[in-house]
């Protein structure tokens, strides 16, 4: 009985828990500035790079100009590293930091995969002062 039990819980519990073919890597649209950011495994963590944006496409040399740290302006936005240190999976990655090239700063993050083609990037100063984003997945 008890056996059985078990075996009916796991069997919901399978169901309720979302189901993904893919995972978070990959290449993301996000929703401002035409920007797309590549995600990628950098060891046991996530992190992404902003590929390309609507600055980059006028200009590829476009610096990062609202840094806060001003040693740090001078370094161009392609390819600039802009997600990292995100743990956990298979759907969802927190601890992690999102640096916005837009105003220069970097929040505490979590990325949650809402679907195959959807992910979905929290940024908080600090809750609940934050900013949510849903990126489509780049076919």
């Amino acid at each position: 009985m008890f056996r059985t039990t078990m075996i009916a819980v796991a069997a919901l519990c399978a169901l309720a828990t979302p189901v993904f073919a893919a995972d978070a890597t990959g290449l993301w649209q996000t929703p401002t500035n035409g920007g797309q950011v590549e995600i990628s495994h950098c060891g046991n963590r996530l992190c992404g790079k902003l590929v390309t944006s609507d600055h980059i496409k006028a200009d590829p040399t476009v610096k990062d100009e609202h840094n806060r740290d001003q040693t740090q302006r001078g370094r161009t936005l392609k390819n600039l590293q802009m997600l990292y240190d995100f743990t956990g999976g298979p759907t969802k990655w927190t601890g992690g930091k999102v640096y916005n090239p837009d105003d220069g700063g970097t929040y505490s993050g979590t990325i949650e995969l809402i679907s195959d083609n959807q992910l979905k990037l929290k940024g908080c100063i600090v809750a609940p002062f934050c900013k949510t984003q849903v990126w489509n997945r780049v076919k």
